[in-house]
Order: C-alpha cells, then structure tokens, then sequence
C-alpha cells in the first residue's frame, strides 16, 4: 500500500463512505421499532432485545482475529507479499470456524439457564426465548468467520465493498423482524430470520474478498505458525474482544436479572437511537485503524498530524449532535415511541446521550493504541474497568433502576475515555496537537454549550426552542469553518463535498 492510500483524503473519503453506509441503517431502525414494539409487546421486543444483545457478545469467541487479520493484512498489501496473505487469510478463517463451533456449543448449552434463571423472562415465554437462545447458538460460526472477511476487506481500504454489505445487512436487523411480523411469526421466527440475512452477508463478504485477492482462491491453506503470529497479537485484544461486550451489555443483563424484561425494553429503545451516533466515529475508526496499522513502521512522523486531526473533526461533529439530543429528549422519545417512552426513558436518553460523546472520543485513540501494536494497553484497560463497573452496575441499578444503569455506563466510558487519551502521547509517543485551532474548538463547544442550556431555561414553545437551538448550531459550524479549521483543511472538506460523485464513479 502506498503512503497515499494513508492520506487525509482518503481516509476522509473511506469515512464518508462508511457514514453512508451506516445512516441508512439508522434511519429504518428509527421507523421500524415503534412497529416491532407495537406488535410484539413489550415483553417479546425486550427478549429480541437481548438477542440483538447476543448476536454482538459472539465476538468473545473470536480471540482477537478479525483485529489481528486487519493489521496483518493491512501490513501485507503494505509490503506487496499477497502470498503471505492467503495463508494469513485462510489460517485466520479456519481458526474462528472451529472457535465458532465452540461457542455454539456453549451458547446452546447455556440457553436454557438463560431462559429460565438468568433473566426475568415472564412464565409463558420461557420456551420461545430458551429456542430463540439456541437458533442464536447456530449463527455463531456464522458471526465469527465473518470478521475475517469483513476485516480483510477493511485492510484493503475497500470501504465501498464493505459499506454496501453493512447497509443491507444492518437494514435486515430492522426489517428481518418487520417482515416476521407480518408472516405471523414470534420472536424465535424473527431470530431464524436474522440468522439467514447473517449468512447471505458472510458470503457477500467472502465473494469480495475473492474478487479483490485472487490470489485466495488458488488454495486453501493453514499455517500453525500463522495462526500463532495472529493469536500473539490478537491474545490481547481477544481480552478486549471477551471483556468489551461484557461492558457493553452488563446494563442490560442486570435490568433483565434484576428489574424486569420490560425495563429492560424501555431501556433499550433509547440506548439503541443514542448509539446509532456511534457511525460516525466507527465510519472514521473502521478506516484509521487500516491506516495507523501501516503506517506504523514507515510513517511515524505523520501520525500525530492524522490523530489530531482526526481528534478536532471528530469532536466538532458529535458535541453539538449531542446536546441537541440532550435538550429534546422527551420531544424525540413522545414522537417516537409515545408518551409511556418519554416518561420512563427521557432521563436514560440524555445521560447515555452524554455517555456516547465520551464514548465515541476515546475509538480514536482506541485505534491508535492497537493499530501501533500495544493491544495489551486496551486490554489491561478494559479489565480494570469491568472489576470497577460489575460492582457499581449492581448498586446503581439496585438503587436507581434503569437511570441508575445508564449513569453507571456512562461514568465506565468517560473513564475509559480518559484512560486512552492518557496513553496514546507517554506510550507510544504520538501526542495530540493542541494548538490554537484546537483551542479554539473546546472554546466554541463550551460557548454552544452555553447557549443551548441558556435557551433551555427561557421557557420559550418548543417550537421557538427548537428553532433557535438549531439557529445557534448553525452559528457554531460557521464558526468553526472560519476560526477553527485552518485553509488546508477546508479545501480538503470542500473537495470531498464536490467529490461525493465517486459513488456513481466507484472506487479507482
């Protein structure tokens, strides 16, 4: 890979192309869950909820692969040894099959006590959600191959491959279970459903991976040395891989244990609208992390430019996107999803909205860590934090329920936040540039902040609030093109803009 395929604007473009990719998504998401939560109920979308919840905590039985199969590949195209990288590919292949296989079996071993013991599943659908838990146990193999396909698509930058087949597979996530609906099934229906859409996925990866790698379908090889080159890395970040989902999904599993299934359901709905913010910083991460990866041995001196920058446009993006939400929390949850939702979700809504800035900052430096090769760094973090969070999960949400549960999340991500930032200058030498531009974006976020919370307190219709709030947002991004992006950076913006015709051009 030449050093141009490292460059701000491609990656810039890779990123566009990922939010694409992603937004969509989001969007059908948003129409399709009042529907689901209407004709399922309340009980049975929390028990989807959980599965959802599942099919993302399969990636513990990856080892770190689909990561590790990312940088070595990235290395690789790198280095132009594209016959190292069949044996890396298939090895990796072969490795999260038969680690796939063990994790349905122990998935489908566990679905009973899952159904009966450990969530608060009401009598009468103790059996559908002990199938459910077991039709999720076969997709495991499913999930887990997958990464490496995904991953080695990634690697190659070819994030025009990779954003197509998330759109359809993301969208399925939402219309698999719409579709289910209306064919008269229940939730263990809507799982096989998701089950198939996860599979044609898989082999949409696979087929690309074919068509931008010939060389992987001459043969198929296994390299006990590869695999080992491919767990050392990945041994670590297999911690992160086993402990993150935990983290992730810990405030669901004690509502579910603790409260009832239905909390957990009035938790979920905006835990998954606030977390969709989460494609902007995966659109720019899933391309940062190729890119950190291969330029870590021939381009040192060019990082702290891209971490920073990375960094400022981040943070100029999610900040005003998430105090909006703060501020029309209830109005979004009562048009959404009624009044019920906005009474029982509008303070679990703002706080995780406040978790999820915190959240998306820290994937840069993330990607950072791991792309340079210290994945024992998030590791370490990532079990410090779940020995912190089991114990004040438990006492917030015994304490507080479900607002307990989001406050508890959203205080883990800060300090995981800060805990990266820490790291990324001291261990690996690449620090952030706070220069003056970069001051001047702390100071237009706060002076926003301030507005908003201002306009809050006046009183005013929610009509008038909403139009001064996104009148002061519109202030704010001219502010911040003409004070706190320097020209460079604006021309490479204004040269994407004009550059989004790539789509119809593809990928050069």
């Amino acid at each position: 890979m030449e050093m141009g395929h490292t460059r701000s604007g491609l990656i810039a473009r890779n990123s566009v192309m990922n939010f694409l990719g992603q937004f969509i998504p989001l969007v059908v998401g948003v129409i399709s869950i009042p529907f689901i939560i209407q004709r399922l109920g309340i009980d049975q979308f929390g028990i989807l909820s959980l599965a959802w919840m599942l099919l993302g905590y399969f990636t513990l039985f990856d080892l770190g692969l689909g990561r590790a199969t990312t940088k070595f590949v990235a290395e690789a195209v790198h280095n132009d040894a594209l016959q190292n990288l069949r044996t890396l590919f298939w090895s990796s292949c072969g490795t999260n099959l038969f680690m796939g296989i063990i994790g349905a079996a122990v998935v489908a071993g566990l679905a009973p006590v899952l159904a009966e013991r450990v969530f608060r599943i009401p009598p009468a659908l103790v059996d559908v959600a002990s199938t459910t838990f077991l039709i999720l146990a076969v997709s495991t193999p499913i999930v887990l191959v997958s990464t490496v396909f995904r991953g080695t698509l990634e690697a190659a930058q070819r994030f025009d491959y990779v954003s197509s087949v998330n759109f359809i597979s993301s969208s399925f996530t939402f219309l698999m279970p719409v579709a289910g609906i209306l064919l008269g099934f229940d939730v263990r229906g809507i799982i096989l459903l998701l089950m198939i859409a996860r599979l044609c996925s898989a082999t949409a990866y696979l087929l690309l991976c074919f068509k931008v790698f010939p060389v992987l379908r001459e043969s198929v090889s296994f390299d006990f040395n590869r695999v080992k080159a491919l767990l050392t890395f990945g041994g670590w970040v297999s911690i992160s891989s086993f402990v993150n989902p935990i983290l992730v999904y810990l405030d669901r599993f004690f509502i579910g244990s603790m409260i009832s299934i239905a909390a957990v359901a009035y938790y979920t709905a905006p835990y998954e609208m606030v977390t969709r913010l989460w494609i902007l910083p995966a659109s720019l991460t899933m391309t940062l992390f190729p890119a950190f990866s291969a330029m870590s041995a021939s381009s040192r001196d060019a990082l702290p430019g891209l971490y920073s920058r990375s960094v400022k446009y981040l943070f100029l993006l999610m900040a005003p996107l998430v105090m909006l939400l703060v501020l029309f929390a209830g109005d979004i949850l009562r048009l959404w999803l009624g009044t019920e939702f906005a009474e029982n979700s509008a303070l679990v809504f703002q706080v995780l909205a406040v978790g999820i800035l915190f959240n998306s900052m820290a994937q840069i430096p993330f990607a950072l860590l791991q792309g340079l090769g210290r994945p024992d760094l998030t590791a370490k973090f990532h079990l410090l934090e779940l020995v912190l969070t089991v114990p004040l999960m438990w006492f917030m949400v015994s304490n507080f329920g479900i607002r307990g549960a989001a406050l508890a999340w959203s205080t883990r991500v800060l300090v995981d936040a800060l805990m990266l930032f820490g790291a990324s200058g001291p261990v690996v030498g690449v620090h952030l540039d706070l220069g003056k531009e970069m001051v001047r974006g702390f100071a237009a976020v706060l002076l926003l902040a301030s507005g908003l919370i201002a306009l809050s307190l006046m009183g005013i219709p929610r009509i008038a609030l909403a139009i001064s709030a996104i009148g002061i947002v519109g202030l704010f991004a001219f502010a911040s093109w003409r004070y706190v992006l320097g020209p460079a950076e604006r021309h490479s913006i204004a040269s994407i803009a004009r550059g989004l015709g790539f789509l119809a051009e593809g990928t050069r």
